[in-house]
């Protein structure tokens, strides 16, 4: 599980010292090589209505620690004059979706926010606003990185879908490379990740697919997690965590997979012991590949389950 929490830690860090600037400026993933990534200097397309009305809404700031709600003017909000000493900025993209990512037939809108605190850095996050009585009004939000590129954001099958170009491990701040696809789930009032795509150098996408169990089943001591994916893991081994609705991590483990050559597609069929939890316990199960050389996540996909 991506934490928000824990990136936005790492991304505070990188805040001290930095020097004044100002910030930067849609279809179910597929096995293609991912588009060139938009840029800040292209022209922006219209607005939906929907996101028109966010646009002199309030926003909740994702970086700092207190709930610091802030008030958009025209899809702007500055605290202070750039350059002074408190200075924070939010400004709403270009990108944004509208669908039901909760079941209770009340329309969500998803759009792309960029915060600002007087450095280089651009943290873009993916905001929810639900609808209230036909208003739009701040649910919840999450980061995607610092500077990324965002290429896509749609809202199907009640998931939140985006392509971006991210940072690897070795990228510089002013330039990601990772070409990357999401879909988030609201949860709780949360966005988790319920499952994420890296792709290679000459564009094969690394899949992972949880085929079962499905989504909303049962689960009693153990379950059986079968599936398959794209691209073998190194030393055929993937691992599997299990969280709590909240997040937390449960338990972790290995999962040993069959693929017929190295970086050759395969299955995996393995069973997960869950545990003493309470009945009627909600738990995410992931199965993820590690990368080997700086322990980065290159796939993951989950399913939710009800223990009993």
């Amino acid at each position: 599980m991506v934490s928000r929490y824990s990136l936005i830690a790492f991304l505070i860090l990188f805040l001290i010292g930095c020097t004044p600037g100002s910030p930067a400026g849609t279809p179910a993933p597929t096995a293609s090589a991912i588009p060139p990534a938009s840029t800040p200097t292209s022209a922006p397309t219209p607005a939906p209505d929907y996101a028109a009305q966010i646009r002199n809404g309030q926003y909740q700031l994702g970086i700092p620690d207190s709930l610091r709600v802030v008030q958009f003017t025209d899809g702007k909000y500055e605290s202070s004059p750039p350059g002074s000493p408190d200075y924070a900025s939010a400004t709403l993209m270009d990108h944004s979706a509208r669908g039901d990512l909760n079941g209770d037939g009340v329309d969500e809108i998803a759009v792309a926010v960029v915060e600002n605190y007087g450095g280089t850095g651009n943290f873009v996050f993916i905001a929810v606003y639900t609808l209230t009585s036909g208003e739009p009004v701040f649910q919840t939000s999450t980061l995607v990185d610092d500077r990324p590129a965002i290429n896509a954001l749609s809202i199907e099958n009640g998931e939140i879908f985006l392509r971006a170009i991210t940072h690897a491990s070795e990228d510089p701040f002013c330039c990601p490379t990772l070409q990357n696809e999401r879909h988030y789930q609201l949860i709780d009032d949360q966005l988790q990740i319920s499952d994420y795509v890296t792709f290679t150098p000459d564009g094969r996408p690394r899949t992972i697919t949880i085929d079962s169990p499905l989504n909303g089943s049962e689960a009693f001591s153990a379950v059986q997690v079968k599936g398959s994916f794209a691209i073998a893991p190194f030393e055929n081994t993937f691992a599997y965590r299990i969280y709590d609705v909240g997040g937390i991590e449960l338990s972790a483990g290995a999962v040993t997979v069959t693929a017929t050559d190295f970086g050759a597609p395969g299955t995996f069929d393995t069973m997960i012991n869950i545990g003493g939890l309470l009945s009627g316990s909600v738990i995410r199960v992931e199965i993820q590949d590690i990368s080997a050389k700086d322990g980065s996540l290159l796939a993951m996909d989950s399913v939710e389950l009800v223990v009993k």
